[in-house]
C-alpha cells in the first residue's frame, strides 16, 4: 500500500486500487451486528445486494488490479492461491489458503515456494482450474498492455525483470513450474518469507489461455469465485454479478455468497451515496458502499441518530499520515530542527482537523498500531497531546535558530482530511507557538504527487501518507526507508532519502523469515530504530466509518482492509 494516490492504485483500499485505501478494529461484532436494525439477524441466502459507489470498477482484469483480491467486488469473481482471513479485527489480518491447500511450502531459505491446488476447482463454465492457468494468469500480468498490477513479481521471480508477457514471449517464465495440474512452484531471486501475502494479489488468479481476449478480457473475465460477471456497462460503471453455479463452497472457506445477485452502481457523489444509505429506501435498504466513508459533518449527524449510528461499520486499515522531511535541504538537514518540529506538533489539533477522534487516532510510530505490522510503541519526541513548544524552542536555539525560522509546508488541496489544507493549517498554528513561521504551499493533487515523489523536486517539508499492500511491516517500511529503493528518475517513496546500511541489512534479514510473528517483532524494532532519526513526524492513523442499509446483515470488517467485506454480507 502506499501513499494515497498509490493506494488508490494499489489498494483502493481502500484500494485502494488502493488505493485505496484502515486498523484496530473498533469493529467487533458488537459494533457491526445488523441485529440493531431490527428483526432476524441470522444471514440467509437470497436477494440482491446493491453497491453504491463513487468510483467505477475499471480495469476488471486480474492482471491490472492492485490489492489483495483486487478489492471488494473483484474478490467475488477472482480467487487466488491465498487470500485474506474474512474475520473481524485482528484475526482478519491473517493470510489463509484459497485455491491452494495451504499458504505455501517454502524451501529452507524461502527462495522456492510450492503450492498444491485443492481438488474440484472449476470455472464458471464447469471446466477444471489447473496450475497452468495460474501460471498463465501471472505471465499475462507482465504484458505492457495489461499494466497496473502489483510490481513485486518482476523483482522477485528469477529471470522476470525483462519479461514482456505471453503475447510477445510464448516461452513463458521458467521461474514458475507446473509439474502437474495441481502443483505450482515459484523460484525467487532472494528469500521472501512473505510470499504467501503476495499470493493474495489478483495476478495469482487463474486465467484459461483459450479464453484470454487481451485488453477486452475485463469485459467478461472468467470467474473462479462464487459470482460471475453477466453485465459490465460503461467500463465498470454498472456491474451485474450473478451466481457461478460451478463454484463450490466446499472448496472456499472464506466467501459466504449469501445474495443471489450483486448490483454495482458507480459514478455517484459521496453525499448522494450516504444520503441514500441513510434513507435506506427500496433497494437501498439492501445496499452497501465499498468506497465511500462518512465525512466529519455527516458523521456528526449520524452520531445523533441512534438507528443510523447502529448502521455504521467502523474499521482500521494499516495507514499512517505524517510529516515528511527532505534532509538534503536546509534547514531540515539539521536533525535538531526536525526534532524541534516533532516536539512542537499539537496532535490534538491535527486530529480535530482530520475530523475528530472518531475518524483519526494520534500516532507517534510510523507503523500502524496493529499487531500484524509489528507495532512497537515508542515516542522519541514526547510532545504530549498539545505539543511542547518550550522544548522545541530549546532545540531550535541549539540548532542556531534562537530567533525562530520561517519554512514552507507543501500539501495537497485534495479534500481528503489527510494531506489537505485543514491538516496543514493545524500544523502551522502549532509551530507558530514554537517560533516557527510556516508558509503554506497548496498544490492540486497531481502536481502535489508529482512534486513530492520526484527526488529532483521533493520539498523540504511536506505532508504525506502511506498504507501497506498487506498487513506487515515489510511493505510499510521498505519502500520508505530502504536506501536501495530510492528512485532517482521516477516515482520515489523514500522521501527521507535514507540509505543506511544497517537498515538495509536488517530488511534483508527479516525478509528471510517465514515465521511471520517473528518477522513482525523485528519490523517493530526496526521502526523504533529508524524513528530516532526524525525523518518523519507521524501524525495520525485514520478510522473508517461507513453506512450500510437497514436490511444488511453479517457485517465483517477486518484489520486487513478496514472496510466491510462484501463476501460476508447477507440481505435476507
Amino acid at each position: 500500500m502506499r501513499q494515497s494516490s498509490v493506494i488508490a492504485r494499489r489498494v483502493a483500499a481502500a484500494s485502494v486500487s488502493l488505493v485505496v485505501a484502515a486498523g484496530a478494529a473498533a469493529c467487533g461484532p458488537e459494533d457491526n451486528d445488523a441485529k440493531s436494525a431490527g428483526g432476524d439477524s441470522t444471514p440467509h441466502k437470497g436477494g440482491t445486494l446493491t453497491v453504491l459507489n463513487s468510483n467505477p470498477q475499471q480495469d476488471f482484469d486480474p492482471a491490472r488490479l492492485y490489492t489483495s483480491g483486487g478489492g471488494n467486488v473483484p474478490s467475488l469473481v477472482f480467487r487466488t492461491l491465498t487470500t485474506r482471513n474474512r474475520e473481524n479485527g485482528e484475526a482478519g489480518a491473517e493470510v489463509v489458503p484459497d485455491l491452494a491447500t495451504d499458504t505455501g511450502r517454502p524451501n529452507k531459505d524461502a527462495t522456492v515456494w510450492t503450492y498444491t491446488l485443492k481438488e474440484g476447482l472449476k470455472y464458471e463454465d464447469g471446466t477444471p482450474i489447473t496450475s497452468a492457468d495460474i501460471k498463465y494468469g501471472i505471465e499475462r500480468s507482465f504484458a505492457p498492455e495489461l499494466s497496473g498490477g502489483a510490481p513485486y513479481l518482476r523483482d522477485w521471480l528469477v529471470g522476470a525483470a525483462d519479461y514482456q508477457g505471453p503475447y510477445k514471449d510464448k516461452k513463458g517464465l521458467s521461474a514458475i513450474e507446473t509439474p502437474d495440474e495441481r502443483t505450482i512452484v515459484f523460484r525467487l531471486n532472494k528469500p521472501e518469507g512473505e510470499f504467501p501475502y503476495l499470493a493474495t494479489q489478483t495476478q495469482f488468479t487463474p486465467v484459461p489461455k483459450d479464453k484470454d481476449t487481451g485488453t477486452k478480457y475485463e469485459e467478461h473475465p472468467v470467474s473462479s469465485g462464487p459470482y460471475k460477471v453477466v453485465k459490465n456497462e460503461n467500463d465498470g460503471e454498472r456491474l451485474t454479478l450473478e451466481r457461478n453455479t460451478h463454484w463450490s463452497a466446499s472448496t472456499d472457506a472464506e466467501r459466504k455468497a449469501y445474495p443471489d445477485k450483486i448490483d454495482v452502481r458507480s459514478g455517484l457523489d459521496s453525499s448522494v451515496i450516504n444520503q441514500r444509505l441513510s434513507a435506506s429506501q427500496g433497494a437501498d435498504a439492501a445496499a452497501v458502499t465499498t468506497d465511500t466513508n462518512l465525512g466529519p459533518a455527516e458523521l456528526a449527524k449520524v452520531t445523533g441518530d441512534k438507528e443510523l449510528a447502529a448502521r455504521v461499520g467502523t474499521g482500521h486499515f494499516g495507514y499512517t499520515n505524517y510529516i515528511a522531511f527532505n534532509p538534503k535541504t536546509k534547514p531540515f538537514d539539521n536533525a535538531k530542527v526536525r526534532q524541534a518540529i516533532s516536539y512542537a506538533i499539537d496532535r490534538s489539533s491535527v486530529v480535530n482537523a482530520a475530523g475528530g477522534s472518531a475518524l483519526a487516532e494520534p500516532a507517534t510510530t510510523f507503523l500502524p498500531n496493529q499487531k500484524s505490522f509489528g507495532y512497537t510503541p515508542y515516542d522519541h519526541f514526547p510532545a504530549g497531546a498539545a505539543g511542547d513548544p518550550a522544548k522545541a524552542k530549546e532545540l531550535l536555539k541549539e540548532a542556531g535558530y534562537a530567533n525562530g525560522l520561517t519554512v514552507t509546508l507543501t500539501h495537497s488541496n485534495a479534500k481528503d482530511f489527510e494531506t489537505s489544507p485543514e491538516i496543514a493549517t493545524a500544523i502551522q498554528d502549532a509551530l507558530k507557538k514554537a517560533g516557527i513561521t510556516v508558509k503554506l504551499q497548496g498544490l492540486e493533487e497531481n502536481d502535489y504527487s508529482d512534486k513530492i515523489h520526484n527526488v529532483k523536486t521533493e520539498p523540504g517539508f511536506f505532508l504525506a501518507h502511506w498504507g501497506a499492500d498487506w498487513p506487515s511491516g515489510g511493505p510499510f517500511l521498505a519502500p520508505i526507508f530502504d536506501g536501495r529503493q530510492i528512485v532517482k528518475d521516477g516515482a520515489n517513496f523514500n522521501t527521507g532519502l535514507l540509505d543506511d546500511k544497517s537498515v538495509n541489512t536488517e530488511i534483508d534479514a527479516i525478509n528471510k523469515l517465514t515465521d511471520l510473528d517473528a518477522a513482525a517483532e523485528r519490523w517493530g524494532a526496526l521502526d523504533k530504530k529508524i524513528g530516532e532519526q526524525a525523518l518523519t513526524v507521524p501524525l495520525f492513523h485514520p478510522v473508517y466509518k461507513r453506512l450500510y442499509g437497514e436490511s444488511v446483515k453479517n457485517v465483517v470488517i477486518s484489520d486487513w482492509t478496514g472496510v466491510l467485506d462484501i463476501s460476508q454480507v447477507a440481505v435476507k
